[in-house]
């Protein structure tokens, strides 16, 4: 496609002023972003207003359209994710290890940016401003393609970054929008690898599937959540019961929710009924095996479709076992590597679960919610990677980089 071309060549010669901005030329432009977006927010919250009337006529419910959905809080939180990024420490030209060789060769390696970041997502229009931010501390140009319920939010958005660009007398086309939101524009976008050098999907299972499918960009796989909750026997009971409550009903429709509750049949008698009220009392579908459903009145017999699906919406499966082994046992055939937690104040317990889940977060007596890059400190993410080739859980800023080797010589020759 002939908008994704020209694309592709401006990002490459952003890339060449970008990647060698200093730190506080960076800090700058952030800094302005954030500025911008706040003193702007009436003109982002017009456009965000004008994508929700649209998707209400196309239908757009629960978790697509809250994702959507902006305010005023929401934005002052974009801006100050935008400014703890620039409080975050550089990490490009960092020496990361110098060693001497015997022939008297120094050898190092610097962090040094990726380059060019494409980001196919949807809904979310805090993403533009999220993968913006991280983007430009790492030096690295972003191609945005964002969904078409989005269009207005997106530019009104990417319109403010450009002016704060600008305003640093610098390239705004390190941060570009892919106007065509069309599937055939994102087909394309899979195919960039002459200009993209890393491609990021953000967004449902359908969407992520079809990137690692048809992509020949190389792609960091993010995002579906199927996380559980573990109950142990020797949990406080008092916690698992607002950690539970916490981890579904906060936000449902984003991937560290809560999808799916193990409960161990030594408390199940005692805290099911507890949890099950709370939950109801939230709004939320409980879906059960036999013994939840005889301990939670409201509860609907589960099918085995359950047991993996990420919900993102008030519903929640639940399901009675044995031991912590059975636990993990359960969460290693349906979970899908995001988050995964225990509630539990046996120690033995605990540490079997840290080492046995194999998952990008794995929690003790914690809410899943906190698989998020603000909440673990790096201002934004640009994804939470379930792979575990280069990044593995919430993207911050040294997950944008890579490496090279520098190598100081004297002369010698081999």
């Amino acid at each position: 496609m002939k908008e994704l071309i020209e694309i592709g060549k401006n990002a490459k010669e952003a890339s060449k002023q970008l990647a060698h901005l200093n730190t506080d030329q960076k800090n700058r432009i952030l800094t302005l972003v954030a500025d911008l977006l706040e003193s702007s927010s009436s003109k982002i919250l017009e456009a965000n207003a004008a994508d929700l009337k649209q998707g209400e006529e196309m239908g757009l419910k629960g978790a697509i359209k809250e994702r959507l959905t902006l305010s005023q809080d929401k934005i002052r939180g974009i801006a100050e994710g935008l400014r703890e990024i620039v409080q975050l420490e550089d990490p490009i030209g960092e020496i990361q290890e110098m060693k001497q060789r015997p022939n008297g060769l120094l050898i190092g390696k610097k962090r040094v940016p990726l380059g060019v970041v494409g980001v196919i997502y949807e809904s979310r229009p805090n993403v533009t401003a999220d993968v913006a931010g991280l983007c430009i501390k790492t030096g690295n140009v972003c191609v945005l393609r964002g969904g078409k319920e989005a269009f207005r939010s997106n530019n009104a958005i990417v319109e403010i970054i450009h002016q704060a660009i600008r305003e640093c007398g610098l390239n705004p086309q390190m941060v570009q929008l892919v106007q065509d939101t069309s599937r055939e524009s994102a087909m394309a976008m899979m195919k960039l690898n002459v200009y993209l050098d890393i491609l990021i999907p953000r967004g449902g299972a359908g969407l992520i599937q079809a990137v690692v499918q048809n992509s020949t960009v190389p792609v960091i796989e993010t995002g579906v959540g199927n996380c559980h909750i573990y109950v142990d026997e020797a949990a406080d009971l008092e916690k698992a019961v607002a950690i539970v409550f916490n981890a579904k009903t906060h936000r449902p429709g984003v991937c560290n929710a809560a999808e799916s509750l193990l409960v161990h049949e030594q408390v199940a008698g005692e805290v099911l009924p507890s949890i099950g009220s709370a939950l109801t009392e939230g709004g939320v579908e409980i879906r059960g095996d036999k013994q939840s459903c005889e301990l939670i009145p409201a509860a609907v017999p589960a099918s085995e479709e359950d047991w993996s699906t990420e919900y993102l919406d008030l519903v929640i499966s639940s399901k009675v076992v044995g031991s912590v082994e059975e636990a993990v046992d359960h969460i290693s055939n349906y979970g899908s590597k995001h988050s995964e937690s225990i509630i539990t104040e046996n120690y033995s317990h605990a540490q079997y679960f840290l080492e046995r889940v194999d998952a990008a977060a794995v929690y003790v007596n914690a809410s899943t919610r906190f698989t998020d890059g603000f909440e673990f400190g790096y201002g934004a993410e640009i994804g939470i990677s379930t792979q575990k080739l280069h990044a593995r859980g919430p993207m911050g800023l040294n997950e944008l980089t890579t490496s090279k080797y520098i190598i100081y010589g004297s002369g010698q020759i081999r």
